[in-house]
């Protein structure tokens, strides 16, 4: 895995339908640069985008379907659970979020870039960066 390999959170995923034009266009050129998804964002993406931008499952692939063309998709494991279960106790962060940590930290991947987390925070080598930040 290259160094440069960052984890993108849901919320990268979702600045795709955006009609912010300047966090859609941010969040398109961090999926281009490639990096690393988990099953659980795709899953959130479909959840989000289908609840809240009224996509149908088969729009939800075509977005998921370019994103998966540029981005790694990490396999969620038992041990990544535990992982989540663990940062989640230590750090009083949601579960969710947790196992999103869990999984950059699995993937190797320094950079986790979320706006829904603190930006500079850090969990082990993983630190999160926020790419929307004025």
């Amino acid at each position: 895995m290259p160094a440069s390999e960052a984890f993108l959170d849901t919320n990268v995923l979702l600045y795709l339908l955006s009609a912010e034009t300047d966090k859609a266009d941010r969040a398109e050129k961090l999926i281009a640069k490639g990096g690393v998804v988990s099953v659980q964002v795709l899953n959130e993406f479909v959840a989000v985008a289908m609840r809240k931008a009224g996509l149908t499952i088969a729009e939800s692939r075509e977005v998921l379907r370019a994103v998966r063309a540029s981005c790694r998709v990490a396999a969620l494991e038992a041990a990544t659970h535990d992982r989540a279960l663990d940062i989640a106790a230590e750090t009083r962060v949601h579960v969710y979020d947790a196992t999103i940590i869990a999984a950059a930290q699995e993937c190797g991947c320094k950079v986790l870039h979320s706006e829904d987390m603190q930006h500079g925070q850090k969990f082990g080598a993983v630190r999160i960066n926020n790419p929307f930040r004025s």
